[in-house]
């Protein structure tokens, strides 16, 4: 073989092929190619992303509408469904520039701070909506399984503080983090959010993703949901207030696993593939489309939380506290029969 050969096929071999959220690693060596999922991805991702974001659009807007110029009522509720409304605007805001990366338009190199911007708002819109929905799971759980402590632990002023609590905390962590990823960057033209250096794959920023991003808050919601749906039950509660608060909890859930279960199992994975732990080309094509797509979808919850919407608003029509009061008066029934 001559040298020429030999250093085409070196070059072949150590050529990096960086994806945001998919592709090997710049540090494995790998003859992979994902030419066809990146194919596949540009018109998946356009089918995908754009009935997401009107109807995303729609559905968030109108609920600002209807909690802020129509209802006028600040319960615990409106308030967190409020926060989650903007959470979910502020990750459609991106999507149409990732549109335009989907059709791989290479972008300046001074456009790299923007670039940046919106990729810190994406994953502050994806993660700002995890942590309001475990809030809103946690405030479910204390105003039904702990009615009497409800009045000391759930008020609109505590809703309010919390709701900007999860703002500022998924601001601070999570906009310097992604911010830096680019730093001292492209010097030539770049696909936005479609590429991300190794340092966005080390392991103390993926084990933080996957712990405090994803598995604590998800242990949360399941756990409040859970034993709420007990409680309720239990109780033999079966007025309208009470099937309300049901399909919130299930609707809830939903909007919570359905979205972000795959992705961060696609996250983990494709993890995995840049630690070199999977090396096998067809199961690394396979990631690839796989993480690419459970991240399109993911951006769905726009639309399932309209699910909350519609009854958080039955709720905030209903008489104030009047199903709390039904929990209490359940709970000294069921205390005054034990005496027996």
């Amino acid at each position: 073989m001559s040298t020429t050969e030999q250093t085409v096929r070196l070059t072949l071999n150590i050529t990096p092929r960086l994806a945001y959220v998919s592709g090997s690693s710049n540090s494995m060596t790998s003859n992979c190619s994902f030419e066809v999922v990146d194919h596949q991805m540009i018109y998946l991702e356009l089918t995908i992303y754009i009935p997401i974001f009107f109807i995303g659009l729609f559905f968030n807007v109108a609920a600002l509408l209807v909690f802020c110029v129509f209802l006028r009522k600040w319960t615990e509720s409106t308030i967190h469904m409020t926060s989650l409304a903007l959470m979910d605007l502020l990750l459609l805001f991106p999507l149409p520039f990732k549109m335009h990366a989907a059709t791989n338009h290479l972008w300046p190199a001074d456009l790299q701070p923007l670039c940046s911007v919106l990729e810190s708002l994406y994953f502050v819109g994806i993660y700002g909506s995890i942590y309001t929905i475990m809030c809103i799971a946690m405030d479910r759980w204390v105003a039904i399984c702990h009615p009497y402590k409800a009045k000391v632990l759930r008020s609109p002023k505590l809703a309010l503080g919390t709701s900007v609590g999860v703002w500022v905390l998924v601001l601070a962590a999570l906009s310097p983090t992604v911010y830096r990823f680019r730093e001292g960057g492209q010097t030539s033209a770049f696909h936005c959010f479609h590429r991300f250096p190794m340092k966005g794959w080390s392991p103390l920023v993926i084990i933080c993703l996957q712990v405090f991003g994803f598995l604590l808050p998800a242990l949360v919601v399941v756990y409040c949901s859970v034993k709420t749906i007990w409680v309720l039950q239990k109780s033999g509660e079966h007025s309208p207030q009470s099937r309300a608060c049901v399909k919130i909890i299930y609707s809830s859930l939903s909007a919570f696993l359905l979205p972000f279960t795959p992705s961060h199992l696609g996250i983990l994975l494709q993890f995995l593939v840049h630690q070199g732990i999977i090396q096998d080309c067809g199961n690394q094509t396979r990631i690839s489309l796989f993480l690419q797509t459970a991240m399109c979808l993911s951006n769905v919850t726009c639309c399932l939380d309209a699910l909350c919407y519609y009854f958080i608003a039955y709720e905030a029509r209903s008489p104030k506290h009047s199903f709390r009061r039904s929990m209490i008066n359940q709970r000294r029934a069921t205390v005054s029969t034990s005496e027996f």
